[in-house]
């Protein structure tokens, strides 16, 4: 918004001596204003009695009057005339700056006041004039130097403090800003415009109620001030106020029928409602007003969204891309429609762009999660849930929708908590918090975990059974009774075989769910087994882990599969890994550091198992796109930070072998001591060393990296025995 504080011209009137009564009649009429000024000032010109600078003087004011006409060129031909009768005269040129300024020839106008304050240097109002022209630009700086010597030359200039506070708020100083408006109010207590900016600044500030009692003021001062009308509105919406809301978006229309802003927020205001009739009505009125506006067509493509109409939906968020291809607020609104209809693939990809335009958009996030939940892939619907909560704790949908994820995951606890969550949250304002499905769903789910949990509490300590995810290939367990440790143990197990331009690992799923099994057979609270990974599906496994890690005590991860290493860094290789070139391992396979990161959280113990030390399958098509880049046999050594273990099948610079068994030698080793009470874990990968070492031949030699803390750690506890 432009500052309403407009250019200022310094009318000034001649003291020369007028020769007939007619002519000071005209005098007087000159001064006034409208067309019996223009005429008076023409009287006077044709009567040849004037000369210099009070002859300069008739046609600037002329000039003026014909100008507030609208007849611009010929305003000018006035000033013109006005600078030829005293090219001395410094209000011409800040008269001609002010008319290029209105036609949008900022060079010319900055050029016209910088003569008329070189005639003039303690020419305020020709500073004010230029820093206005400065703030058209967006030149800022050049700007704020221009309102502060008209300040220093004139400290009572009430306008000059406006708009530097515009000036302020606009580069978003609102300290800075707020002093001005404060100063220029004091001078002017009746000017609307300054408490509107001052409002402007409290609403930068995040201070609505300062916001709200000077929008109000603005109104006061000025009933026909349709932006602080506006302004009020927004905070009521805010405060979910949708009543007075509505009647001050309808008043500012009122005053202005073509502010478009007005009724686009307005419609929002009736989305707010669950009016949606009403919501499209005043957007189609926004996008007639303002056809280039997109946001105007997303949100009424949200409306009838929310209507069940996906075919105009998406049409709105097309047209919303044709003008805006970066909104990603209608590639949101465009992957809702396509999820909606059961296109999740396509769903996906507008999702991703959302994501990608708007980072902070957290439908983006609710939406995508939801998609990845519908497309069986948990741990990116947790990972894109949780984010969303994070940038709107109130999204009551995310919450129930995560407690779907992980109920599906076999969490109860953590299913129970965002259903009970969901329901105690408002459902609303705002269309992605008013899903009432979604919240029938939490209300439903939260009964019959409720019940299941009463019923297991009743139950005999045996453990339970594995909940097995019927729409992936992920299973999750929780272990009931007195086998489970005090402390909360988690673990992540994947096994990629079927690798799509590498040889499959057939031993990979098998082991995998050998280390699962001794996992859950240890007491681990909960157990997460994937397979065939792709990088994405990698990745927000490892998201995913790392947010439930940040809650438990022992964090372990294990992967079977390709791992190489590439310049010194170690990667696990999903199975879509091309690796075509040396370079391309950083784009597409996982480096070990993120696997490290994703344990890093847990408060005690962090082990990661690493059967990925096979002989490098990409080694023969992999192009060395730099000389000095090595392409290892096997894993790098590494140097994990304290309280975490790495354990590899091979040790640095070796391969680990598939044995000829079901599973290979270091897993049969490692699930034969994991189940041994009362083993300390050192002691524990030793044995499993030299169990690989005998299986082997001594071929291949597991080796463990890291450092613990002097406690005893126990997959297993020691037995307890019975005294003497």
């Amino acid at each position: 918004m432009a500052p309403l504080a407009r250019s200022l011209l310094l009318v000034v009137f001649f003291a020369g001596a007028v020769s007939t009564a007619a002519c000071a009649d005209d005098l007087a009429i000159c001064r006034g204003t409208g067309e019996a000024a223009i005429s008076a000032c023409g009287r006077l010109i044709a009567a040849h009695g004037l000369k210099g600078r009070d002859l300069a003087v008739v046609y600037n004011h002329r000039g003026f009057e014909i100008e507030k006409t609208g007849d611009l060129d010929q305003a000018l031909i006035d000033y013109n005339e006005a600078s030829r009768a005293d090219p001395q005269f410094p209000a011409a040129f800040n008269s001609r700056g002010q008319l290029f300024r209105k036609k949008r020839d900022f060079d010319r106008a900055i050029a016209e006041y910088g003569e008329a304050i070189r005639l003039d240097p303690n020419y305020a109002v020709a500073y004010n004039n230029r820093a206005l022209v400065f703030n058209d630009k967006a030149d800022y700086d050049h700007a704020l130097a221009d309102l502060s010597q008209a300040i220093k030359l004139d400290q009572r200039m009430a306008v000059a403090y406006v708009n530097r506070g515009w000036t302020y708020r606009t580069k978003g100083d609102y300290d800075h800003a707020i002093a001005d408006l404060d100063e220029s109010i004091r001078l002017d207590p009746k000017n609307s415009f300054a408490y509107l900016q001052r409002g402007l600044a409290y609403h930068g500030k995040r201070d609505p109620r300062l916001a709200f009692s000077d929008f109000t003021k603005a109104t006061e001062l000025d009933p026909k001030n349709a932006t602080a009308f506006f302004n009020r509105g927004l905070i009521y919406r805010d405060n979910n106020d949708l009543a007075h809301a509505i009647a001050d978006f309808d008043e500012a229309i009122r005053i202005d029928a073509r502010y478009a802003l007005a009724w686009r927020e307005r419609g929002l205001a009736y989305v707010f409602k669950d009016e949606l009739d009403r919501a499209i009505a005043s957007f189609n009125i926004a996008t007639q007003l303002a056809p280039t506006d997109s946001l105007s067509f997303t949100a009424r493509g949200q409306a009838y969204a929310l209507k069940g109409d996906f075919t105009r939906a998406t049409a709105d968020a097309r047209q919303a891309l044709l003008i805006t291809p970066s909104d990603g607020a209608a590639h949101n609104l465009m992957g809702y429609a396509l999820k909606e209809t059961g296109r999740l693939d396509e769903a996906l990809a507008e999702l991703n762009e959302a994501i990608r335009l708007a980072p902070t958009l957290a439908r983006a996030y609710g939406n995508r999660g939801q998609v990845y939940w519908q497309k069986g892939n948990l741990s990116g619907a947790i990972v894109d849930l949780t984010e969303a909560i994070r940038l709107e704790p109130k999204m009551a949908t995310a919450y129930a929708n995560r407690g779907l994820a992980y109920e599906s995951r076999g969490d109860a606890a953590r299913a129970l908590a965002d259903f009970t969550t969901a329901l105690g949250l408002p459902s609303g304002p705002g269309p992605f918090a008013s899903a009432r499905a979604t919240i029938e769903t939490a209300r439903s789910h939260l009964a019959r975990l409720t019940a299941a949990t009463s019923s297991t509490v009743s139950a005999s300590t045996t453990a339970a059974p594995p909940v097995a995810d019927s729409t992936s290939t992920m299973t999750t367990v929780h272990v009931g009774g007195a086998s489970v440790s005090a402390e909360r143990r988690i673990a992540l197990v994947i096994g990629n075989s079927r690798y799509r331009f590498a040889p499959a690992l057939p031993n990979a799923p098998r082991d995998a769910e050998a280390v699962a099994t001794a996992l859950r057979g240890v007491g681990f609270q909960t157990v997460t087994l994937d397979s065939d990974l792709s990088k994405e599906r990698l990745v927000n496994e490892m998201r995913a882990f790392a947010i439930e890690a940040e809650q438990a005590d022992w964090a372990v991860i294990y992967f079977a599969g390709h791992g190489i290493e590439v310049g010194g860094i170690n990667y696990l290789v999903p199975v879509d890994a091309r690796l075509e070139t040396d370079r391309d391992a950083q784009y597409e396979a996982l480096p070990l550091d993120q696997v490290l990161s994703a344990v890093e959280g847990a408060k005690k113990l962090r082990v990661i198992l690493l059967d990925a030390c096979r002989e490098n399958p990409f080694v023969n098509q992999m192009r060395r796109t730099m000389v000095s880049r090595s392409v290892g046999r096997g894993l790098a050594r590494i140097e994990p930070e304290g309280g975490t273990l790495v354990a590899y099948a091979a040790k640095h610079g070796e391969v680990a072998l598939d044995g000829e068994g079901r599973n290979s030698p270091f897993v049969t080793a490692l699930v034969k001591h994991l189940a041994t009470p009362g083993l300390e874990i050192n002691k524990l990968f030793r044995l499993v060393r030299d169990d690989v070492l005998a299986a082997t031949g001594r071929r291949q030699e597991p080796f463990v990296y890291g450092s613990l803390p002097g406690e005893d750690f126990f997959f297993s506890p020691p037995v307890a025995k019975a005294g003497p």
